[in-house]
């Protein structure tokens, strides 16, 4: 390729060098007679044919140095080090010699100071110095002659007595050029001559490795080494190309046709003087006319000329400060400035040249930011042509900063679907994708019907490599009834209910849903059921109820490897997992018979369940009975409901149970849950509500032990009803009056109430009554009377012991306990008390305290039994007086002469009973 094919640009601006305080043009070096340059550490070094080294600072200032008597042939300004090595000569003939100088030591004239002068010739003959290098290091340095030696020298080149020369290389050719390389731990020594090309291992003690790497030299200046863009080649030019050299043999060749008059290397350029194709008449100088050189900067990486201009007879080119300098005709200094990155891409996107843009901004370390806004320009550029494929491949070098909606609504709004696809699994490539692209992309795949990428972007991804969301791949795939891949994706990435969901829902394989659930861990398997149960009961009832036995007792999922029934691993205890079938109830609301085989399994192997399992079971038998047409099968039913509320163990709730036998009029079970919590009462309203009279004497009969009250109820409810027996109510009778309780009055106003009973009914009660008050005042009388006796007895006792001397031989205080101590009271009951303990305990001065409770005792039952004989007197004389001995009893009964007993009224009795005398006076008079 000839670099007429190269495009060229303007990239560099050329002006003349004004002295910055002056603003004139800088033409300090006109007189000279230059003859080598250099540049670094912040300035140009120049060197004339006088001998005079001439320093240019940064403001175009200059300083000399006169360094040789004769002249100065070669610089060699270090970058690393502020050390400059010149060669010179002092004295006529061919005498180079080496000064080397330390420019941060100055002498008194403030010029740097001379660390070290050694001739420079190649054994004893005489030759001109061709070229000169150095190494950064100050250990090795390499002059070259015209007669085709190059010397070398090792140690410090700073100083003689640190280093040694010989030399290195000897041939028929002029050397023209030579560089230093360090690649690792070797240093590698480029030599080009007239005719060859050679690179040297100096590093190696006492050994240099020599490689012949071209049998084609180049003129002098005509080399260059060039910087890490391109690997440290080293770099010839030849009239007819431009080569490049590593180490171990010849790499590329530009062809860059014309003769080659310099060459030098400024960042990542090649830039060549050469000489001009047809001279241009110029102005003579001295006779002579001037010749113009062409100054050539090439972008050797991204292969475009940067620079291209003519100049007037080229002394030579060097870089500082960040720029190009070109000392040409007239010892003019000539400024190349590059332009500004910004500036040279807009240039280029002038032209549409993107790629050579990218390449640029590449090549000059641009920010992302900036590169990722020439690939969008350029994918624009590539989109308005109509050049889709192209214009998203740009469009993807822009993920990750450029907003994905730029590019999605673009290909969106043509219609390019594939386009848009390949920009979508770039995102997902990158992990930068949201839930809408993956939906998108997705809905691309199925539109395009391509099952071939869809399966490729699904299946055939470890989870590690997955790229999208996955929910969001199952939603998509689902709606587009691609249940399969779908299916793949719940299951390998464990989202069980998306995976239920499109198995039930989409695909209705109930079978594989189920034992998909079977073989999930205890918890998520329970979680499922609840969330799906009723829709798998509804469909797959056998399956699903089996599956809940094993869950609400002793889950096992189906892939879990077998082991001992005590363990999971052989050693550790296993831990039962079991759901509470409470839990699941509801999941069986349109199937009540696998409802109730699941709770028939439920309490069958486990007893000790819930109340609600209980519960439910009983409604549900219940519900069986009542709709049962069968009386033998509706019998056969209530005895097993009957059975499971007598059954110990079970565990239901008997509030719960008795509202369900209510609402379902089961009466066997009702009673029972009424015996079982004691509710007398209520057995006994139930059977009176049913006018069951056996019923409710046998119920009186059995309870009235726990319950007296039973009686009094009974009273109540026989004395309002019309048609009762005589039989019930004597037995009711029988009972109040032997468990005494009722009044007699209250029985008389009770029966009041029935307008069919007759005196006959109650006439053995009050005769009775009568008989046993009248034993009962006998009996009185007769204590009354042995009372008084004793007492006339005790009287003259104590008489007795008046008279008598007492002797008193009590040693203790019957109130204490202690030993008794004078003073002291002594009673004839032979109670004896400290006089203190007296005082403290007496009542008063003439009682025993010990004795007293007895004494008031005695005394109260004379009174009483005196008061008795009184009343009854009275009665008896009131009785034989009275026209209506009915009414005298009626109002001593009344009165509670005979009895104290209080009727508790029952509370589910309608009517109330008689408040007055005069209803029941009225009542037997009718009798």
């Amino acid at each position: 390729m000839t670099f007429l094919q190269w495009r060229r640009f303007n990239f560099f601006d050329k002006e003349l060098v004004k002295v910055s305080d002056t603003e004139q043009q800088f033409d300090q070096l006109k007189d000279y007679d230059i003859s080598c340059c250099s540049s670094g550490r912040g300035q140009i070094i120049i060197g004339d044919f006088s001998g005079s080294i001439h320093f240019v600072d940064r403001q175009f200032h200059v300083h000399t140095l006169k360094a040789f008597e004769l002249r100065t042939t070669h610089l060699y300004q270090l970058k690393q080090h502020n050390i400059l090595v010149s060669i010179g000569e002092d004295e006529v003939g061919i005498n180079p010699l080496v000064k080397v100088w330390n420019m941060d030591k100055m002498d008194r004239a403030g010029n740097p100071m001379c660390t070290r002068i050694v001739r420079a010739i190649p054994g004893n003959k005489p030759t001109p110095v061709s070229c000169l290098a150095v190494h950064e290091n100050l250990n090795f340095m390499v002059v070259g002659f015209a007669d085709g030696s190059v010397v070398l020298f090792k140690g410090d080149v700073t100083r003689e007595r640190h280093s040694k020369h010989r030399i290195l290389h000897q041939s028929p050719h002029p050397v023209t050029g030579m560089a230093f390389r360090q690649l690792g731990k070797n240093i590698i020594l480029y030599i080009a001559t007239m005719d060859t090309v050679l690179s040297f291992n100096v590093s190696v003690k006492d050994k240099e490795t020599k490689q012949l790497l071209d049998n084609h030299g180049c003129n002098l200046k005509c080399s260059v080494l060039s910087d890490g863009s391109q690997e440290y080649q080293f770099i010839i030019g030849r009239p007819d190309a431009v080569y490049f050299y590593q180490p171990e043999g010849r790499g590329a060749c530009l062809a860059f046709e014309g003769e080659k008059l310099q060459m030098c290397w400024y960042r990542s350029y090649l830039v060549v003087v050469s000489k001009e194709a047809k001279a241009v008449p110029k102005a003579p100088v001295d006779g002579q006319p001037r010749e113009m050189n062409i100054l050539t900067i090439y972008d050797i990486k991204n292969k475009f000329i940067a620079y291209s201009a003519p100049l007037p007879a080229v002394t030579d080119v060097v870089c500082e400060w960040g720029s190009l300098y070109v000392l040409a005709g007239e010892q003019k200094l000539y400024h190349l400035q590059e332009k500004d990155t910004q500036t040279k891409l807009d240039m280029l996107f002038k032209k549409n040249l993107y790629v050579l843009a990218i390449s640029l901004a590449k090549s000059q370390q641009y920010d992302e930011q900036g590169l990722v806004d020439i690939f969008r320009q350029y994918g624009d550029h590539l989109y308005s042509k109509g050049d889709h494929e192209e214009a998203i491949v740009q469009y993807i070098k822009t993920i990750g900063v450029l907003e994905p909606s730029y590019v999605i609504r673009k290909f969106l709004d043509a219609q390019r679907i594939h386009n848009l696809t390949r920009y979508l699994q770039a995102l997902h490539t990158q992990g930068l994708a949201t839930e809408d692209h993956t939906t998108l992309l997705l809905n691309c795949y199925t539109k395009l019907k391509d099952k071939h990428k869809l399966d490729k972007f699904i299946m055939t991804k470890s989870k590690e490599e997955v790229d999208f969301d996955v929910i969001t791949a199952i939603k998509v795939c689902r709606q587009a009834g691609y249940h399969d891949h779908a299916l793949y994706l719940a299951e390998k990435f464990d989202q069980h209910d998306w995976y239920l969901k499109v198995q039930l829902e989409d695909i209705r394989d109930y079978a594989k849903a189920l034992k998909y659930i079977a073989n999930l861990d205890f918890y998520e398997a329970e979680a499922i059921m609840k969330a799906h149960g009723k829709m798998l009961v509804n469909e797959a009832p056998d399956q699903t109820t089996e599956l809940l036995k094993t869950l609400c007792t002793d889950y096992r999922p189906v892939n879990m490897p077998l082991v001992d029934d005590n363990t999971l691993d052989g050693s550790a205890p296993r831990s039962v997992l079991q759901a509470k079938p409470d839990e699941f109830i509801h999941i069986f609301v349109n199937n009540s018979a696998k409802l109730r085989e699941f709770l028939e399994h439920m309490i069958k192997v486990q007893p000790g369940s819930s109340s609600l399992v209980y519960n439910t079971l009983i409604e549900l038998y219940l519900h069986d009975v009542v709709h049962e047409a069968s009386a033998s099968q509706r019998k056969v039913k209530e005895e097993k409901i009957l059975g499971m509320l007598q059954n110990p163990a079970a565990g239901y709730d008997i509030d719960q149970a008795l509202v369900l036998c209510q609402m379902h009029n089961f009466r066997l079970g009702v009673l029972y849950l009424y015996e079982k919590s004691k509710l007398y009462q209520q057995i006994l309203s139930h059977h009176m509500e049913h006018k069951e009279y056996t019923n409710i004497v046998d119920t009186c009969k059995k309870f009235g032990t726990e319950e007296p009250n039973l009686w009094v109820q009974a009273l109540w409810y026989f004395a309002k009803t019309e048609d009762c027996y005589k039989t019930y109510l004597t037995e009711v009778l029988t009972q109040i009056d032997k468990k005494n309780l009722l009044p007699p009055l209250m029985v008389v106003e009770t029966l009041g109430q029935n307008s069919t009973a007759t005196l006959a009914v109650i006439k053995d009660y009050i005769m009775k009554r009568l008989k046993l008050e009248n034993d009962e005042i006998a009996e009185n009388e007769r204590l009354i009377k042995q009372f008084k006796e004793e007492t006339v007895k005790m009287r003259g006792q104590i008489e007795e012991l008046k008279t008598s001397a007492q002797i008193f031989q009590v040693s203790k205080c019957s109130a204490c306990n202690h030993p008794l101590e004078l003073p002291s009271v002594h009673f004839l009951c032979q109670h004896s008390y400290h006089q203190h303990c007296f005082e403290s305990y007496a009542d008063n001065e003439q009682e025993c305290p010990a004795c007293l409770p007895q004494n008031k005792r005695v005394l109260d039952r004379i009174k009483e039994q005196e008061q008795s004989r009184n009343l009854h007197d009275q009665f008896h004389s009131q009785l034989q007086n009275a026209q209506d001995g009915f009414a005298v009893v009626a109002d001593y009964f009344r009165r509670g002469v005979f009895n104290n007993a209080t009727l508790v009224p029952d509370p589910q009795c309608q009517t109330k009973p008689p408040s007055g005398l005069s209803r029941a006076r009225d009542t037997l008079d009718r009798k």
